[in-house]
């Protein structure tokens, strides 16, 4: 079959399109032959070693990347239980979806209603689910409360923005153009702001009458974090669910008292998908919520292949996709 691998980190430069042998699912494994795969900042963060120490997050070199995908079942391994062959499927926090076939723990899987296409799925399965843990089990979103969603354009923001209004939270956002803003505003957002070096930390204040805002949804990181604090009531909550302007690297916990005592926290989604009930009930929520067209998909028309993944590697790098890509692992077959 067909592979995208790395064996050393880097720039889309080290991307290498392989024939490889088709895995065998070991135990408690399914072998899925992948329909759509997703391309994600997750697997731009494998390619550059990111995880190259995480225990969260095990994959070493060499690897097949992609985390992300939905496509059908067609062998199981030994101890498997929950799907066979033939089932259609989806996952995420498993690699190896840029490839034609994939192995994937049955514990990852999600099971697809019958009305779910893959594209669908393999837009919906990452980004939903960490959108759904980060509304639901981490911010706690409810009437009555407010929060701010930076990068709120982005695949996730874009989940983020819907499902707290859902909720029936007051949203604010910020984005990087005005086309960006404007995206947020149609999805429920009450406001966006540019960042503008930081002052989005006034602009919110004065939308909140001097409070700030209950939560702080930030995915960015060093160029934005200390500037949430400013945007965040006393007793507030900072959520750091990503660092993709780079890693604060000199925070002093004083400053969080300083701030008015907030609380910060650095979620993963790979401990909130902690079985195969739990990831299966988030998978459940989003489709359902899709199929009665109260969340939309953020996707990406272009349908990547294998031979063309730097690309769409390059272009996610440089923020110039509103949505999800997704790649097509069998258009090389």
């Amino acid at each position: 079959m067909k592979a995208i691998t790395i064996d050393r980190y880097g720039g889309p430069e080290v991307l290498q399109l392989r024939d490889i042998a088709i895995p065998e699912p070991g135990p408690g494994e399914v072998l899925v032959k992948v329909a759509f795969a997703g391309i994600n900042f997750m697997d731009i963060h494998t390619r550059q070693g990111k995880y190259r120490d995480s225990r969260s997050y095990p994959v070493r070199l060499p690897c097949t990347l992609g985390m992300e995908g939905a496509g059908e079942v067609v062998r199981t391994g030994a101890g498997t239980r929950r799907v066979r062959a033939g089932d259609r499927v989806a996952w995420c926090i498993s690699w190896g979806s840029y490839a034609e076939y994939a192995c994937v723990p049955e514990s990852r899987l999600a099971k697809l209603p019958a009305g779910t296409g893959f594209d669908v799925a393999a837009a919906s399965v990452f980004q939903g689910s960490t959108a759904h843990y980060l509304v639901h089990d981490v911010a706690r979103l409810g009437p009555g409360m407010t929060c701010l969603v930076h990068a709120a354009s982005g695949s996730i923001g874009q989940w983020l923005v819907q499902m707290a209004t859902l909720q029936g939270a007051t949203v604010l956002a910020t984005a990087s153009t005005e086309a960006r803003r404007e995206v947020a505003r149609s999805l429920g957002a009450s406001a966006a702001f540019d960042y503008d070096g930081g002052r989005f930390a006034q602009a919110v204040r004065d939308a909140t009458g001097g409070r700030g805002v209950d939560v702080v949804l930030d995915p960015v990181g060093a160029t934005t974090l200390r500037d949430s604090f400013r945007a965040t009531r006393v007793r507030g909550l900072v959520v750091n669910y990503g660092n993709v302007s780079g890693s604060v690297t000199d925070l002093d916990p004083i400053e969080l008292g300083e701030a008015g005592s907030l609380f910060l926290t650095r979620p993963r989604l790979t401990d909130h998908l902690a079985d195969a009930d739990t990831v299966q009930r988030r998978a459940d929520a989003l489709f359902e919520a899709i199929a009665a067209g109260t969340l939309q998909v953020p996707m990406d028309a272009r349908r990547h292949t294998l031979d063309d993944v730097g690309v769409a590697h390059a272009r996610l790098e440089q923020r110039q996709q509103v949505g999800k890509a997704l790649l097509v692992p069998e258009s090389t077959a």
